[in-house]
């Protein structure tokens, strides 16, 4: 199994302007062609967290659904985040897993933020999302989503848990410790993904960016400066280490309904 190379972008979003956005992704994913096997963006990257999903909400098949497609193939890499989705008469805080050919799956956020009033303006997922790239199950999630380790648990022996989001400062601590946890708890290399600055609602958000291993070791922090960090996860180091130390094999068996 090869190692894979995950690059995170910690960055300020333009308040409720897509098209501002993507033009300053453009510019930063443009310094990461052939670089990486994986590029993690923020939660709502084209407009930050907004609660105007009537406005700013895109066709399944949209303008940022190509522009990633546009992205994942200059760059040769996944490319995923999550941004703003109309279908079926519903909102949905919908993130997309666009590989390099075109071909992409999307998980749709399951827990909702209450504290913003999501759960008034956008439908819950229902489905858990569990992807292979390059040999490497990974389960990529939505913010809020951090807080609820069952549905986080690591049943079907994933290799990368990865959460992206808008998840303010006043809360950091608590953002820090969790992915730790998971990391811990589900033996898998966790990646949190935050963004930077102040949104629109003037909630200040410091980033806190991680990649941590199986065993709960920091291998990525960054706070408060924009920036992008591609680091090399081993997937033989995980193995030897779930093999040495066989949590999983005792987890609890449960249905979520």
């Amino acid at each position: 199994m090869t190692n894979l190379k995950v690059t995170t972008i910690q960055t300020n979003l333009f308040w409720e302007d897509i098209s501002a956005n993507l033009e300053q992704l453009d510019k930063q994913l443009a310094m990461l062609v052939n670089t990486s096997d994986v590029i993690i963006l923020p939660e709502m990257f084209s407009t930050g967290f907004s609660m105007l999903p009537s406005k700013f909400a895109e066709a399944p098949k949209g303008k940022t659904l190509d522009w990633l497609k546009q992205q994942a193939k200059k760059t040769s890499a996944v490319i995923t985040g999550s941004y703003i989705v109309k279908e079926a008469g519903n909102y949905f805080n919908r993130l997309v897993w666009m590989q390099p050919n075109g071909e992409f799956q999307t998980y749709d956020k399951r827990h909702l933020f209450s504290l913003s009033d999501e759960p008034k303006y956008y439908t819950a997922g229902q489905e858990k999302l569990i992807v292979t790239y390059k040999g490497w199950k990974i389960c990529p999630l939505i913010c809020y989503d951090l807080r609820f380790p069952v549905w986080s648990r690591n049943v079907e022996n994933y290799d990368l848990l990865i959460y992206v989001a808008n998840w303010p400062e006043k809360r950091a601590h608590h953002w820090r410790s969790l992915l730790m946890a998971r990391a811990i708890e589900n033996q898998s290399y966790t990646v949190g993904v935050n963004r930077i600055g102040n949104d629109g609602n003037n909630y200040y958000h410091s980033g806190d960016t991680s990649i941590i291993d199986f065993a709960g070791n920091i291998m990525l922090h960054t706070a408060h400066a924009a920036g992008m960090h591609t680091i090399e996860l081993d997937y033989q180091k995980q193995q030897k280490f779930r093999n040495s130390l066989q949590f999983l094999a005792d987890k609890d068996a449960f249905e979520l309904s």
